[in-house]
């Protein structure tokens, strides 16, 4: 789960000479000290508080579970998923913390993965709210949105004040473009939990869609304001702030963005827009080549590159990056096209000028 983790205490975490009860105290004000960094999303200073802890402690399924909630929020996937495994090999009978393990493996794509772990939750407690929630995340991956959400309300049904779960009820009915009920959800779940910033972001994700950008701004602060280590929260203000030609605040939220996360491509792209619409052509290949190589099979980078390439009088740069993202994005194909043959009219242009 990191380098050194659980090697044992730093000094004055329990102390050796130290009678039982007053370990058992040291141990849990250090726990709940380290906790407490948790629920105010100081992740990493509560990773680095767990890994203090003893091994017997921190190889504990309750502190592994922590450890990947920590990671989970600070969009650390592959962190997380080691340490929710871990965590199930301690204590295979673990259903708090699946909720977030399979939403980790949501995002990372691992159908099979998570539907292992469906079947898993199932057969430990198929009445349990985790266990439902995983069972809708397996069927939200593969876009079957109205089984999921029967899944995710029958994870309120058996536990009303469950806020994660009125929020996954949120993002299906966003995906279905329902966006009354996706904000009742978001709403009802900011109703048991005020801090529940997944739900806040929800909120501004649906009035960006529906280009309220203003409104989109005020719920992206109120989430970062919660969890400022998201480097997500961060990209997503920072795209709010561009389409309110915020252009300077937009490049300082998606710099801490970058800042946070230097692989999160979203980040970049978007930083690379407002420098174009800011007329800093350099600075936005600038930022592209870097995208590139984080990203090399996004077509719609390529199709960036090979159109601002033209306009900084490439031809041939620009016509590899084209051709690259014609054959990445079919479905762009008329857009890519229409700027390949543009760019052929243009050198025709100079040459009959030459000529």
């Amino acid at each position: 789960v990191g380098g050194g983790a659980g090697d044992g205490p730093a000094p004055g975490v329990l102390g050796e000479a130290a009678s039982g009860p007053e370990r058992a105290v040291a141990l849990l004000r250090h726990l709940a000290d380290a906790y407490r960094s948790l629920s105010l999303f100081q992740c990493q200073e509560a990773i680095d508080a767990f890994e203090r802890l003893p091994q017997a402690h921190f190889k504990s399924g309750w502190v592994l579970s922590q450890v990947g909630r920590a990671h989970y929020e600070m969009v650390r996937y592959s962190d997380a998923l080691r340490a929710f495994k871990k965590a199930h090999d301690v204590e295979p009978h673990r259903l708090a913390g699946m909720e977030l393990h399979s939403t980790i493996l949501w995002h990372l794509k691992r159908e099979v993965d998570l539907c292992h772990l469906a079947k898993r939750a199932v057969e430990l407690d198929r009445a349990s709210p985790y266990s439902c929630c995983v069972v809708g995340n397996a069927f939200s991956l593969q876009k079957e949105h109205d089984t999921a959400l029967k899944f995710f309300c029958r994870a309120i049904q058996l536990a009303p004040d469950f806020a994660y779960a009125h929020t996954l009820c949120g993002h299906e009915h966003a995906a279905k473009d329902d966006f009354d009920n996706a904000s009742k959800a978001y709403e009802t779940a900011l109703l048991h939990d005020p801090r529940h910033y997944n739900a806040w972001y929800g909120l501004g994700n649906i009035y960006f869609r529906q280009e309220k950008y203003s409104d989109a701004e005020v719920h992206m602060k109120r989430a970062l304001r919660i969890n400022s280590c998201s480097s997500p929260l961060h990209c997503y203000l920072g795209m709010a702030l561009h389409r309110s030609r915020k252009n300077p605040q937009a490049l300082e939220q998606l710099g801490e963005a970058i800042k946070i996360d230097p692989r999160n491509p979203l980040a970049r792209f978007e930083k690379a827009q407002v420098l174009l619409s800011m007329d800093k052509s350099e600075a936005a290949l600038a930022e592209l080549q870097l995208l590139v190589e984080v990203a090399p099979k996004e077509g719609m980078v390529h199709l960036t590159m090979g159109k601002l390439y033209k306009k900084l009088g490439r031809p041939q740069e620009a016509v590899v990056h084209l051709t690259r993202a014609l054959d990445l994005s079919p479905k762009d194909s008329q857009q890519i096209k229409a700027a390949l043959l543009n760019l052929q009219r243009d050198r025709d242009d100079d040459e009959e000028e030459e000529l």
